[in-house]
Order: C-alpha cells, then structure tokens, then sequence
C-alpha cells in the first residue's frame, strides 16, 4: 500500500511542474483559481463513485441489477442538474453564485453519506430455521461465511445454481447442498432510517452538482476570447486539475473505505469539497469579473417579504433537494425527466437556432449537437468504470502485481493517473499542431475517440483468456483498458469543452454547456442499463460463481466494444464534410498576454 502512495506522490510532483509553469506563465491567472477549486470538487465527486457501488452491494446488500440501476440513476441526475444550474445563472445568479451555492449542498451531502448506520445482515432461512451470514471487511478484503452451528462456512453455487456449504460436517442440521428453490434469502436491516438518509445524500450531492459543474466549466472559457489559441490548451489544463483531484480521490478515499471504514472515505470527500469552496471563495478577484450576475439589480427585487429573488432561488434548490431525494429513487422517472428535458432544451435550441441566430451560428450550434450526439455514446462506454469495472475490478481482476497492491476502488486512479501524465502532452501536442494548422478536427477527434474506448473493452475479452483457476484476469488488461480510455478522453473531452464555448452563442453558452451534461446524463443513465447486463447472483455481496461471472462480463465487453469501434469508424468518415460547419476563426498568430 505504501508504494500506491508513493508512486502516486512522484506521478503528481513529476506532472505538476510542467503544468504549474504554464498556468503561471501562459493563461489568465482565473485559471489557476479554477483549476484548483475543480480539483476538490472532484476530489469529492471521484472519492464518493470510488466507494457507492461496493456501498450499496456490500453495506446495504442491495442485489447487483438494485444497485446498478441505482447507480445510474444517480450519476445521470448528477448530470441532468446542470442544465437547470446552467439557466438559472444565464438568467438570474451569474456562474459564480451559482457555482459557491452549488459547492455548499455538496459538502452536505458528503457528510451526510457519513451517516451510515449497521450493516444490513443476509439472512439464509431452510425449513424454519434461520442462519445469519458473518461479514468482515470491505470490498475485495470482505470475509464472508454462514455461521452454522457457532462455526462459521463458506459457500458457492452449487450445480443446480443452489448453494454449497463448503466443510459442513455430516449430521449438521443444514444440508451442505441446498437445492435452488429449497431456502429463502432475505435481508436485514438495522433501521430504514439510513436508507433514506443516503438518499437525502444522494439528493444534496445531485442539487449541489447541478449548481457548479456546467458553470465552473463556463467561466473557464469566459477567460478567453473567441479565437484565442491558448483556449484548447487552457481546458486541457483545466482538465489536469480535475484529474488531479480524481487520481487522489480514488488512492485515498479507496485506501479509507477499505482499512478504515464507509464513513472515513465519504468525509475525505467532504473535506475536499470543503477545500474547494474556499478556494474559489478566497479567489473571486482573480477571476477579473467574470461570473457575475447579468443584472444584480434584478437579484435584489423582493419576492415574499424580506425575501428576495437571490434567496428565493436558494430556498427553490433546498425544495429541489426533497423532489430530488423522491425522483433518485425511481429509475424509470428518471428516464421520464431525462425524455422531458431532452425534448425542452432541444425545443428551446431550435426556437433560438431560427429567431435569433445568424447562419454561420446556427452552423455552429448544429455541429454542436452532434457533437453532443456523439459523446453520448463515448461515455455510455467510458463510464462502466464505476459501476461494472469497477466490480469487475473486485471480482475478476488479480490485484497484486509482485509486490505491489491495490485496492478495487483504487483502480479508478488509473484512469486519472494516466491524464495526469499525458494531459500536459495533449495540451502542447495540440498547441504544436495548430501553429502548423495540421491540428485534426474536432470531428476527427471524436470518432478516433470512440474507436480507444471500444478497443479498450477488447483488451479485457483478451485478457480473460489469462485468468487463473479462480477466474482473475491479470490486473496488466485493466491497466492497458483504462490507458485506452484514457487516450480517447483526451480526444474528446477538453476538446468538446472547448467546442462547447466555441460554438455556443454567448447568450445561451451556459445553456449549451448544460446541454452538454445533459447527454453525459443519457450517457449514465444508459451506462446503467449496460451495467445491468453484467449483473451476477451474490449472497451477502459475495459472487457465487466467478466463472459465469467472467463469462457475462465478457460477452457484454465485447458487444460494447463494437458499437465503440463501429460509430467511431462513420464519425471519422463524416469528419470532413462536419468540420465546415465550424466556420473556424482566422488565427492572428499572436498569443494574448494573462491578465493582470
């Protein structure tokens, strides 16, 4: 363990010098503002997904289909919010309040996950009889076997898909083979009361989200002017830092759910949402008024007595948070606010495409939403890494490499861990290529986006011909995965970051950034009903059978990597009739100097 952090302490001071050194000398020092409070945020954001799958499959023993559902009900809200955070602060709050509005439910919400209660308890009931499955540990370290008797067993499915008792002595009241349908499983619950805390959780988190993240992103691309050519490598920058809080979140958080407890690794999260908001509270000079309210005036007027319409919409997002705490819990109103969202904005888009932009705009604004079209489909894949690779991570992936160790939940550094070494070399590759102007189009960047992340599932239907006789692939295939993932995120995410604020009319630009969100929520939302198709049969959140285990997760593995590798191989055809619709400025070649 201690050569996790190690190895993580030399990745961030090897990467940081470089990437200090531009945002010191090379961009607005708003940057560097953002950069930092981005990084806690996501520090809190990546610390808490770490840990909530094996949470709720391990703590509140919900079934993996319960949990995956869950799951991507969560994280599709988290990302549908924004585009009510992104109007409200067009119209009303500016991106700054917003965005320190957004940043205090968070912090709520992640010390409200703190509020754990006991374990729930499975229960194995045959003939009457009731006997209680003895937990210890978390994650991959979780011991589990059935106390029979006061001694206690392990288990697995048996032939007929029932459960072997494992060194059951003979004469033992239970059967060392139950027969499928012979015995009932249930669960036991301390007291419902932290289930609905963990959803008032959830809810906060959600609201708290739908505040700061399209707005934050925002800001970013109000530092720079249209045209200017530090833009694409001032996001990638940016994305540093939100990576940065990522890779730590998982090393620390993880190493916290495991040795230390649920509730350790959901403070660590707090904490560092905490961080962030001072920060950017501490920095609002910097941001040289960027963010600001379009009519502070308006924010003043009286709404209900001594309320005014600032306060009033701060009371509207605590009413939010109870709507929220309903809605999270329902997977398919999800998909009904989803559907009704999606057709509004679409709505409210073509309605400003045809009365208020020019034709160059509305171009614009088309290549915006296929692009937005697009990276639905990029993180539908990408985003298995906290739900179902994540779990593949635990179940079927050899964790120790030599001497070297790790936790499930910290493989989801690699992924951060792999920006954080090749974000700096994006960001120039791109700067280098654009003073040649041999840089690929957006377009192109976002089919050979799709291709690495298809291909990346490929590399673990490899991998699964290496597993051993307990059905662990070697942890090198995962590594490699996320490698490729990684590579197409940096295709198409600081990339279509940047598009976004690109293409987008300064009068909806926060709109078009929550639009953006918003099919990164379709994409969570159908990444929950691709996880679901890995979903295996558990007992106490333990698997019981890892072989099948492997084989489904193979089979969807491979479906999924050939929708990446197919919508990739069109998107790239298409990309050079697409990328005319940019109608790209003329570069004056002169790099803008940071403000003062």
């Amino acid at each position: 363990m201690d050569i996790v952090f190690v190895a993580g302490i030399v990745v961030t001071v090897a990467t940081a010098i470089p990437v200090l050194w531009q945002l010191t000398r090379n961009h607005p020092r708003g940057l560097f503002i953002l950069f930092f409070a981005e990084m806690w945020e996501r520090f809190s954001y990546y610390g808490m997904r770490g840990l909530l799958i094996f949470f709720m499959t391990q703590h509140f023993l919900f079934e993996d289909g319960v949990a995956q559902r869950q799951y991507g009900a969560y994280t599709s809200l988290v990302y549908l919010l924004p585009l009510i955070g992104g109007l409200l602060a067009d119209r009303y709050l500016g991106t700054r309040k917003a965005i320190a509005f957004g940043a205090i439910l968070l912090v709520m919400g992640h010390f409200t996950m703190g509020i754990e209660g006991k374990p729930a308890q499975q229960i194995l009931v045959h003939q009457g009889q009731e006997y209680v499955f003895d937990v210890q540990g978390r994650m991959e370290a979780r011991n589990v076997g059935l106390v029979v008797d006061g001694k206690k067993y392990g288990y697995g499915a048996s032939a007929d898909g029932g459960l072997e008792i494992r060194g059951l002595p003979e004469g033992s009241a239970l059967p060392s083979i139950l027969p499928k349908g012979t015995f009932e499983l249930k669960v036991k619950r301390d007291s419902e009361i932290f289930t609905h805390i963990f959803y008032l959780a959830l809810a906060l988190i959600i609201m708290g989200v739908g505040f700061l993240k399209a707005n934050i992103s925002t800001i970013v691309g109000q530092l720079y002017e249209r045209g200017d050519p530090r833009r694409d490598s001032g996001f990638t920058l940016y994305y540093y830092g939100i990576n940065l809080g990522a890779f730590w979140a998982a090393i620390a958080c993880g190493w916290l759910g495991i040795n230390v407890g649920w509730w350790a690794g959901f403070g660590a999260a707090g904490l560092g949402m905490l961080l962030g908001l001072l920060v950017f509270g501490l920095g609002k000079s910097w941001l040289d008024g960027k963010g600001e309210p379009p009519n502070p005036e308006l924010l003043k007027k009286s709404v209900l007595g001594p309320i005014n319409v600032e306060w009033f919409i701060y009371l509207l997002g605590f009413a939010g948070v109870a709507f929220v705490w309903v809605v999270v819990q329902r997977n398919e109103a999800v998909g009904m606010m989803l559907a009704g969202g999606s057709f509004l904005v679409l709505a409210y888009l073509l309605v400003f495409m045809i009365t208020q932009c020019t034709f160059v705009e509305a171009q614009r604004m088309i290549l915006a939403l296929i692009l937005i079209a697009a990276s639905t489909v990029f993180w539908t894949l990408f985003e298995q890494a906290g739900s179902s690779l994540n779990q593949f991570a635990e179940r079927n992936t050899m964790l120790k490499a030599g001497e070297v160790s790790i936790t499930a939940a910290q493989t989801q550094s690699f992924n951060a861990g792999f920006i954080l070494i090749l974000a700096p070399i994006f960001s120039a590759l791109w700067a280098y290529l654009g003073r040649f102007n041999m840089d690929p189009n957006p377009v192109l960047k976002f089919g050979l986006a799709l291709v690495q992340v298809g291909a990346g599932f490929f590399v673990l239907v490899w991998g699964a011909q290496f597993a051993d006789a307990s059905f662990k692939v070697p942890l090198i295939f995962l590594v490699l995965t996320y490698l490729l993932h990684t590579t197409g995120e940096l295709f198409i995410s600081p990339v279509g970051l940047s598009q976004m604020t690109r293409l987008a009319p300064a009068a909806i630009a926060s709109t078009i950034m929550a639009t953006w969100f918003l099919a990164s929520s379709w994409a969570q939302y159908l990444g929950g009903m691709v996880a679901e198709l890995t979903a295996t049969e558990t007992v106490a959140g333990q698997v019981l059978d890892p072989g099948k285990a492997l084989q489904t997760y193979v089979q969807v593995f491979e479906m999924i990597g050939l929708w990446g590798l197919a919508l990739g191989a069109g998107l790239i055809v298409l990309s050079p009739i697409l990328r005319y619709l940019a109608h790209p400025e003329k570069s004056t070649g002169r790099v803008a100097q940071p403000a003062e």
